[in-house]
């Protein structure tokens, strides 16, 4: 059993970390404020192998395993939650599903454009009245000949007004509720597919969301990605690789506020020491550590596994909710160890708070990991 990262991931670690303090960090509090969905510095990380991590290098990626994918967004999010969340989505979502599932025609399409960050793709699953509840799912696609006919609306989709390629799920076999759906590949511009941006968001701000709708679009049946009626069989396992990196994405988050905090409590002072003296506040950096620490050995186990071929649902849906919940705890005792400046949009730890919120709701509620964990205790 080791511990240590790999030295090839420690180098990448290391990149990823030179490139965010010298374009990520100058710019995320204004990025937060505006709202303003970073183009450039996507395209940046594109060119440097980030947007297609897990794309094969055949179709212009990378080819690196889970753990790296990790790595690299712990890494963003320590500096910008809402980048780290555009890589995390782009590269475990619509793209995964696509290259896993999708037909080699649409790889050999579409994969080395996202690879490269030229388009960058999204996922479409959660609807206005349905998110964990899949069988609630309305969007419907019916046959017609050749071509499927789409009708429906997807909601809170990452990349959702910005992405370019698109697998979304729908309803081909009612009867059949969540057995009964279907992923196809969209593209942005096609007649009856449009894509409307979500603002006024708690966090994640320069993450874009958007709502999908489509309105009679028709689908060319060698857009269809699996087989008929084996979409959502196909989305758990995205989901289950999604909610290690957005495990990985919390601890960075939290891994930012206590790394402000500890700066922040040596340049303090308050009775004529600095606050970090004080043994409240050293307790509070100790659990924060202690935490994200085991939240990160969560994280890293569950990607171990997928990386050997083995079973990890339990283990990813354990590290999500660790971690996302620890991030939180760290992130609200960051804002109160800052005081009133913590309150303001000052020190980033405020901004760490609400983004670290979204881990605990995005790709499987809090509650819905109990569930998935509960299952597996009594099923063993």
């Amino acid at each position: 059993m080791d511990f240590e990262l790999p030295e090839s991931h420690q180098a990448l670690q290391k990149m990823v970390r030179d490139f965010c303090e010298k374009n990520v960090k100058p710019h995320a509090r204004e990025w937060d404020r505006s709202g303003t969905f970073p183009r450039e510095v996507v395209r940046q990380l594109g060119e440097l192998g980030i947007m297609g991590m897990q794309i094969p290098e055949e179709f212009g990626g990378a080819g690196l395993d889970t753990l790296a994918v990790a790595v690299v967004v712990e890494e963003i999010a320590r500096y910008d939650g809402s980048l780290a969340l555009t890589v995390a989505s782009h590269n475990g979502l619509g793209t995964s599903h696509l290259r896993v599932f999708g037909p080699k025609h649409l790889k050999d399409r579409f994969l080395p454009k996202l690879a490269s960050g030229e388009y960058l793709g999204a996922w479409g699953l959660t609807e206005p009245g349905s998110g964990s509840d899949a069988a609630g799912m309305k969007t419907t696609a019916v046959r017609k000949g050749d071509r499927w006919v789409l009708n429906g609306a997807k909601m809170f989709i990452t990349q959702g007004s910005v992405g370019d390629v698109f697998v979304v799920l729908a309803v081909t076999t009612k009867e059949k509720k969540q057995k009964g759906i279907t992923a196809f590949c969209l593209t942005r511009g096609m007649p009856g597919f449009s894509q409307r941006a979500i603002h006024g968001k708690l966090g994640m701000r320069s993450s874009d969301t958007a709502e999908l709708v489509m309105e009679n679009l028709e689908v060319a049946d060698d857009h269809r990605i699996g087989e008929v009626d084996s979409g959502f069989i196909d989305t758990m396992k995205i989901l289950d690789k999604g909610r290690i990196t957005i495990g990985a994405l919390a601890v960075g988050l939290g891994r930012g506020a206590l790394e402000e905090s500890v700066r922040y409590s040596r340049e303090r002072t308050a009775f004529g020491q600095p606050i970090g003296d004080f043994q409240a506040l050293r307790w509070m950096m100790a659990d924060m550590k202690t935490e994200l620490d085991a939240a990160r050995l969560l994280v890293w186990r569950s990607a171990r596994l997928a990386d050997a071929g083995k079973p990890y649902t339990v283990e990813a849906s354990m590290a999500k909710l660790f971690a996302s919940e620890a991030a939180t705890r760290a992130c609200n005792k960051a804002v109160q160890f800052h005081g009133g400046y913590g309150y303001t949009n000052e020190f980033p730890v405020e901004r760490y708070l609400r983004d670290a919120k979204l881990c605990e709701i995005g790709e499987g509620t809090s509650e819905i990991q109990r569930t998935v964990i509960a299952r597996e205790i009594y099923r063993r």
